[in-house]
C-alpha cells in the first residue's frame, strides 16, 4: 500500500486520536492537527493553516466544538482554499447527522473541487465517558432534556475506522456516510445500562431544555458551549428523522456496528465510571 501523508485535525480528541493511531500503525506518515503540535493548528489562527497542510495528501477534518456554531461556515470555506492552494488531493469531513448548519459545510467541501468523502455521525457513545455526561455520571445524578427521544447512539472506534477507509479507498470518494448504532434507546435506558454494568447506583431525572440550560449557566459553563448544547437537543435531537438507524457502518466495515452494551462493557471494564462514586451493596 502507498504511503500517505495525513493530517488529522482535532487529532487528539475522540475520533482524531483513534484516526492518527489507525494510521500509525498502517505505515502512514500522519500529521496531528492541534494546537500543540508542530506546526501547529488552531481553528482561530488561519494564517498558520498553510503550513500544517504544506507536504499534505489528504485531510480528516473535525470542527471545534461543531460545525453548527456561528464561524464553522467560513473556517471550512478558507481550510478548502488553503488546501486547495497546498495540493490536497483529498478531504474526510466529520459531520453531524440531521444538522442543518452542518451540511452548509458540507456543501463547501463537495463543490471544492477535491476528493472527498463525508461522515455524518449521530451522538456518540463515547459523550458518556469522554465529554460531558461523564462528571454528572460520576456523581450518580443525571438530568437530561428529550429524555424520551430514541438515539441511534454510534462508536467512536466505528467512526474512526470509516474514516481510515474513507482517507485511504477511493472507492469512498464523493459518499455521504451516515454512521448511526444497530438500535436506539433513551438517554434513560443508556444510564440505566451503564448503572447496570457499572454496578451503580445512578439516578436519572428528565427536565426541560430551559432547565437544562440554566443549569449549565449555573455551573457557569460559557455561553458558547450552553447555546451548542441547547442547540443539539432542540434541532438534533427534536427532530425525528435522527432516530433512523442505518446500515452503512456494516456497508463500509463489512461488519455490524459496536453496540451500546458492547461499549460499556468495554468502557466500565476501565473504571473510568467508578471514581468516586458510591457502589451499590
Amino acid at each position: 500500500m502507498k504511503t500517505e501523508n495525513i493530517l488529522v485535525i482535532g487529532g487528539t480528541g475522540k475520533t482524531g486520536k483513534r484516526i492518527v493511531n489507525l494510521l500509525q500503525e498502517q505505515g502512514h506518515q500522519v500529521r496531528v492537527g492541534s494546537r500543540n503540535a508542530s506546526p501547529s493548528f488552531d481553528w482561530h489562527q488561519p494564517e498558520e493553516w498553510t503550513k500544517a497542510v504544506e507536504g499534505i495528501d489528504k485531510v480528516y477534518i473535525t470542527y471545534q466544538p461543531d460545525l453548527a456554531v456561528p464561524g464553522a461556515l467560513q473556517a471550512i470555506e478558507e481550510l478548502v482554499k488553503v488546501s486547495k492552494k497546498a495540493h490536497v488531493k483529498k478531504l474526510v469531513l466529520l459531520s453531524g447527522k440531521g444538522e442543518r448548519e452542518a451540511e452548509l459545510c458540507e456543501q463547501v467541501v463537495i463543490h471544492s473541487g477535491l476528493d472527498y468523502t463525508i461522515v455524518r455521525a449521530s451522538w456518540f457513545n463515547q459523550n458518556f465517558s469522554e465529554n460531558f455526561l461523564l462528571e454528572p455520571i460520576l456523581d450518580g445524578f443525571v438530568a437530561l432534556p428529550q429524555a424520551d427521544v430514541q438515539i441511534p447512539f454510534v462508536d467512536a472506534d466505528d467512526i474512526a475506522q470509516v474514516a481510515v477507509k474513507a482517507l485511504l479507498d477511493d472507492a469512498h470518494n464523493g459518499q455521504i456516510y451516515q454512521l448511526t448504532g444497530d438500535k436506539a434507546i433513551t438517554f434513560k435506558e443508556a444510564i440505566n445500562v451503564i448503572a447496570q454494568v457499572s454496578n451503580r447506583i445512578i439516578t436519572f431525572v428528565p427536565i426541560s431544555i430551559s432547565e437544562y440550560g440554566d443549569g449549565m449557566r449555573k455551573a457557569n459553563l460559557s455561553e458558547d458551549f450552553v447555546w451548542l448544547i441547547e442547540y443539539l437537543f432542540t434541532e438534533v435531537l427534536g427532530n425525528p428523522n435522527n432516530s433512523e438507524i442505518t446500515n452503512d457502518i456494516e456497508k463500509v466495515l463489512k461488519r455490524k456496528p459496536i453496540s451500546f452494551s458492547e461499549y460499556v462493557n468495554k468502557t466500565a471494564a476501565t473504571g473510568i465510571w467508578n471514581v468516586g462514586v458510591k457502589q451499590t451493596i
